[in-house]
């Protein structure tokens, strides 16, 4: 599929403006063969797939900040669409989770886009104060804004919440929650694209003055434990809690996203994160990623990681119904796929990380 223009950009720019190294001074002494292919899985994981899913987050919180301004009470139709648009959002946000890794750690946006559980609390004293709600409002707490904060507005505690039942108050409260998540994204985005930010020149100048990261193999260390971090957070904590937290029994209540049941997607669309950077892949538009690395050094390894990347997404999506019910009902089909995801993070943790931190 043919790239789109924002990615063009990023490319031509990376290949014009990212110069802290002439030709005269490249380094062609390098007994590292593989020079060349690290430097093109770095170029194109941090453009291609990272600035590229912040770019499609940014721009689809855009349009659930307008679906929210266009909410009133008792207009179904808006809530329905604002529902649909934070379904959009969503899942860009979970299919970025795999490299939570420079802006969004250091200027504390994961939190402030994706804070669980939901503080009822906090939410019921801002609703009952006399203050203005506004975006400035929120920014001072994680825990009454971002992400569930819509949701729980939108779906309500039982995921059945209707327009009718909504108040002008909690308008006004959705309205400021979907300016600060727009805000956020667009932070996020920005501190990485070239023209701002550019925390992806960390990458694409791996091992060269200026860069946070001392090598090339130090650059993609980073990306390779990304990917095993999501993968033990879905594995031992957003099925795990939900499935036996409570002394080994179902724990609905530590079930993220479960007002809209989008949960199941959530985990997957998580592994996903892992396949993008691990393909190189993200939004039809292909490049090198990890796999071109590893296939290089063991070709096996490497198939045996893109089918355990595969089966962990098929078996999450196998979970019949919702995992709300699922957790209670079918929990065999979630122990299974609790396992299919834990032999992906073996993989990633036992084998993808040394390889990659050995690299020459």
């Amino acid at each position: 599929m043919k790239k789109s223009i924002l990615v063009f950009t990023l490319s031509t720019i990376v290949a014009f403006g990212f110069t802290s190294c002439s030709d005269n001074d490249a380094p062609e002494e390098t007994p590292n063969n593989n020079n060349e292919l690290y430097n093109e899985v770095l170029k194109d994981l941090s453009l291609d797939v990272i600035t590229s899913t912040y770019n499609q987050l940014y721009i689809n919180s855009i349009a659930l900040e307008e679906a929210a301004n266009a909410m009133s009470v008792g207009d179904e139709a808006a809530l329905e669409d604002a529902k649909s648009k934070w379904q959009d959002t969503r899942a860009p946000w979970e299919e970025s989770e795999g490299f939570l890794y420079g802006p969004v750690d250091t200027e504390g946006i994961d939190p402030a886009i994706d804070s669980w559980p939901v503080d009822v609390n906090a939410i019921n004293n801002v609703l009952n104060s006399s203050n203005a709600i506004t975006q400035a409002l929120l920014e001072s707490n994680n825990e009454a804004r971002g992400f569930h904060t819509l949701e729980y507005f939108f779906w309500g505690l039982n995921g059945d919440k209707t327009a009718a039942q909504l108040t002008a108050r909690e308008i006004e409260y959705i309205k400021a929650a979907a300016s600060d998540l727009r805000s956020n994204t667009e932070q996020l985005y920005f501190g990485w694209l070239p023209s701002e930010g550019n925390f992806a020149n960390n990458f694409v100048n791996a091992g060269e003055s200026g860069s946070v990261y001392t090598s090339k193999t130090n650059a993609l260390s980073e990306i390779a434990e990304g990917v095993t971090i999501i993968a033990d957070e879905v594995a031992n904590g957003k099925i795990e809690e939900p499935l036996n937290g409570n002394s080994g029994g179902p724990k609905p209540a530590a079930e993220e996203s479960r007002f809209s049941n989008n949960s199941k997607l959530d985990f997957a669309n998580n592994i996903r994160s892992i396949q993008h950077i691990y393909l190189g892949d993200f939004n039809g538009v292909q490049g090198s990623g990890l796999s071109n690395i590893v296939n290089v050094e063991n070709s096996s390894l490497d198939g045996e990681i893109k089918s355990a990347i595969s089966e962990a997404i098929d078996a999450i999506e196998a979970i019949p119904g919702t995992f709300t019910q699922a957790i209670v009902n079918n929990r065999a089909e979630v122990e299974f796929a609790q396992t299919k995801v834990l032999a992906l993070l073996i993989k990633l943790q036992s084998q993808l990380e040394p390889l990659i931190s050995n690299l020459d």
